[in-house]
């Protein structure tokens, strides 16, 4: 059963098309990336994904439920989301283990009641992060790095089968980021790791558990496929219809650089 199937999907807005006729599927062990420059449509796809907009045509099924013959509140229970949009509604002065215990109930901020079990669980998944030193501290005392973390701890917290990662790396610099992606790959290689769609426009943060690579580009994917085939020179200066260098990051890793 596949994680993600999309069939003939389209989103119109104001008569503008801007995704169109998207087919893709995520099958299990697969980790996908998207990669697309501002605006190419990867938050509304995403959007989709999640349930949070309703296509205007095709048909969605996301961890084999069909949308419109399922409960989306209940199918968004399995889906971890992570965006740096979600920073700006939380709670300044909660702590981090808090902050992450909330995300097994799906809330900003806690209203329910919960046990010392429940919020030793939170502490938990923060030391498997590789976090244990932001135990105890308020979100407004963390690094952006940080803060980032406790976002995906507190996604991990329902232990959702789908972990989508909405452009994780903005705001680090470049030490943080190396450190959070080492995080997340090797979140990845756990025995019971969720699908990771990881969403960015920067291809060495592409890292190397990556196994696919979708190129979206003005609301349709360019090109999707393997990863160690979608990294080429020429087919990304294709994507990008710029000039480009395509040059080593790390062994695994590649940079793209526009030519002078």
């Amino acid at each position: 059963m596949p994680i993600i199937e999309l069939e003939d999907v389209s989103y119109i807005r104001e008569k503008n098309p801007l995704l169109q006729q998207i087919n893709w599927t995520i099958n299990p062990g697969e980790h996908w990336a998207i990669l697309g420059l501002n605006g190419a449509g990867k938050t509304l796809l995403l959007q989709i994904i999640t349930g949070n907009l309703w296509p205007s045509k095709g048909k969605v099924t996301v961890l084999g439920e069909v949308f419109g013959q399922t409960s989306i509140p209940e199918l968004s229970k399995r889906i971890g989301w992570v965006s740096t949009a979600l920073q700006v509604r939380l709670r300044m002065n909660e702590t981090a283990e808090n902050i992450v215990l909330s995300g097994k109930f799906a809330s900003i901020g806690l209203y329910q009641d919960y046990t010392l079990e429940e919020l030793q669980q939170a502490k938990q998944v923060l030391m498997s992060l590789g976090a244990v030193t932001v135990i105890g501290k308020t979100y407004q005392q963390l690094s952006q790095g940080e803060r980032q973390i406790v976002l995906i701890a507190r996604a991990l917290m329902a232990k959702p089968a789908l972990l989508i990662l909405d452009e994780p790396c903005t705001g680090l610099d470049l030490f943080a980021r190396e450190e959070l992606l080492q995080r997340i790959e090797q979140l990845a290689s756990e025995p019971h790791a969720p699908t990771i769609l990881f969403v960015t426009h920067h291809t060495e943060e592409i890292m190397p558990f990556i196994s696919h690579v979708a190129l979206l580009k003005e609301g349709h994917f360019f090109k999707q496929g393997p990863r160690e085939e979608l990294l080429q020179s020429a087919l990304l200066q294709a994507f990008y219809q710029r000039a480009i260098e395509v040059t080593p990051y790390t062994e695994e890793r590649h940079m793209i650089t526009p030519k002078a």
